[in-house]
Formats: structure tokens, sequence, C-alpha cells
């Protein structure tokens, strides 16, 4: 096997829970200054750059939320509600009669929200040009389960995400109001959805629990596992600052940094395999390309021999994969990476200082 030299982009793991955290669904980036505000079933919270939690108002929210304009727009049951981001105040409340159980929230930045309906199967639109007379209308009635949407403006279109197995990324074209499947993908009830500064798109799934990128057409997946995810919701990635938020299973939250830096070298055989940086820090991460679907296991062993972390154990699907070794502790000294694949074994060593 023959070693090169790979530039990729590194991942900057936190993992956070605190007693505040206990229905967190849906998450949003305030640049203006530099938070995150967070549905939090009875309550609604924000979490400072320094990252201290406290209370955003004193109303609730229940699941998805937008921020533009100077103000957050959230999800409560069938209310669409909307706030002034300094003095926090509500300043517009409509309710979707006929709605069930709203879910995922987007904007086109201006004048018009978006929400799905998720035992309801529907979307709808909300005209928030008055908002003190915001007004909505149904535009479609979809075949699938929707959860979590996105507004694409360079398509005039929505795109939303839908739950059950083998779920599928669906397409609402906003000029005939038609609906299409981009993709169906491997994964089970997707939740989240959310793009980056180069329009690569970011997918939650629950089944297996992780995140998916597409670059902008959708094609080229890697999934990012991220050890201890369990059920990833209503994801957001926070452009200005180049950071994936992952609320998860209500009460925790992880925060993923991406910037350009080489991670080491990749093992270029019947499978690329890379681990850096090492010595181990809290950005190491360890990918893998497959060529075709596997059942992987990746684990951590002592010198000893005895395993001391499973980290993957589960088919995978091919293509690029990214584990990130967040949330790990580890004593110092000296330890073997296993990755056992169907078609044989490979190893690493990492460093822990």
């Amino acid at each position: 096997m023959k070693y090169v030299l790979l530039f990729i982009s590194s991942l900057f793991p936190l993992s956070l829970s605190a007693q505040t955290l206990d229905a967190v669904e849906s998450i949003e980036y305030d640049a203006s200054q530099n938070r995150f505000i967070m549905s939090n079933g009875s309550s609604m919270l924000q979490r400072s750059s320094d990252g201290t939690i406290s209370y955003f108002g004193t109303d609730s929210g229940t699941h998805g939320i937008e921020i533009f304009n100077g103000r957050m727009f959230v999800v409560q049951g069938t209310l669409v509600k909307g706030y002034d981001l300094v003095s926090e105040n509500l300043v517009m409340s409509i309710n979707i009669s006929g709605a069930i159980f709203l879910n995922g929230l987007t904007t086109d930045g201006s004048n018009r929200l978006w929400a799905t309906d998720f035992n309801g199967k529907k979307i709808y639109e909300i005209d928030i040009t008055d908002i003190n007379n915001p007004t909505y209308t149904q535009v479609a009635t979809t075949s699938v389960t929707p959860n979590g949407i996105l507004y694409d403006g360079t398509n005039n279109r929505l795109i939303f995400v839908s739950w059950g197995s083998m779920a599928a990324i669906n397409a609402l074209d906003l000029n005939d109001y038609s609906i299409s499947t981009i993709i169906n993908t491997p994964n089970g009830n997707l939740d989240g959805i959310d793009s980056d500064n180069s329009n690569n798109y970011f997918v939650s799934h629950w089944s297996p629990a992780g995140i998916t990128k597409y670059d902008s057409d959708f094609t080229n997946p890697t999934t990012i596992s991220v050890p201890g995810i369990y059920k990833p919701a209503d994801i957001c990635y926070a452009k200005e600052i180049d950071t994936l938020a992952i609320p998860d299973d209500g009460n925790t939250l992880f925060f993923v940094g991406f910037e350009t830096t080489p991670v080491g070298d990749i093992i270029d055989g019947d499978y690329q395999f890379s681990m850096g940086p090492n010595p181990m820090v809290d950005q190491t991460l360890i990918q893998f390309n497959l060529e075709s679907n596997e059942h992987i296991k990746l684990d951590i062993y002592n010198l000893e021999g005895k395993k001391v972390k499973s980290l993957v154990d589960a088919e995978m699907i091919a293509g690029w994969h990214k584990v990130l070794l967040t949330g790990i502790e580890l004593e110092t000294g000296m330890y073997i990476i296993y990755l056992e694949t169907d078609k044989g074994l490979l190893t690493d060593k990492l460093m822990v200082r």
C-alpha cells in the first residue's frame, strides 16, 4: 500500500449538555449577536459564544426556527410565532387552521415562510409582508411525511426531507407547486436539512444516526458520524462561522466546525483511510472510503489488545465516511485503531497525550 497526502475539511466538534436542555428540537444561528437560539418545548433557549445557556424571552417554542431581518420565527403546535431579536418580545402569531403537527420551517429571507405539517402531510406558505396581519396558504399535499425544509432560491424551489425507511429528499417547485423526488436515500427517518457557503447540503437522519453531506446536486454523499449521537434533529449550518449545529435527542448539542487543513496520511489500496491530527486533539477525525456497501467495525484498542471503545458497528454505504473522536476520553498513551471490513483489516496508531 502506498501513502499519499489528502487535503480535506477538518471538523471541530463540541458536545454540550445542561439541565436546561430537555426538549431541544431546532436550532438557528443569530449572527447579529453571535449566538444560537433553540426551540425547547415549553421554553426557548439561547447559547452565547462562551457556551452560556439562558432563556430567550418567556414564551415557548417546540419545533422549526428561522432567523432573518431582525426577527426570530418559531413553530409551536399549529402556531407560527415571530419575536424581535433585541427585545425578545412577541411581534407576530398566526394559527394554521387545519394543520395537525407543524414541524420544519424555512424562509426566503424576505416576506415568506414555509412550514411542513408532519402528520397532515402538507406544506404551508406564510406571508409576513404585513407583520401585524400575516396570512397563510396551503401550497402542497405530499405523499410522504415531510420533515425538515429548506428554501433554494437559485432553483426557486423548496427542498424537504421525509420520514420513514429509505427516505427521500424531495423538491417543491414554487413555479407550479409540483413535487418531485431528488434522491431516494438508504437512510431512515430524515429530520433536518441545511446548506453551507458552497451550496453543499447536510441532512440529519436517525437510522443510522448521523449526518450525510451531499454536493450541490445531491451527489457524492459523505457520512459524518459523531460518536454518541442518537437522534439528530433539525440541524443548522451557521454560514458566518462555518459551524454545523446538531440538536440530538432533546438534551444534547453537537457543534462541528469546518476549515480547510490537512489531516494526515491516506492509505491507498482497496480502501483509502486516514486519521488526524495525531496525537489526538479535539478536532481529530478518522475518514475512509468504501467502494461498495459493507459492514464496518471501527474500534479503538490499547496495546494490551483490549478493546476500549467501539466507534462503528454497522452496514455502511459506498462513499466517504468521517468519524469524529468527539467526547471520547482516553488515558495518556498509545492506542491502535482497527477498521475491519468485509475485505480485510486496516490499522493505525493513535497517540493520546
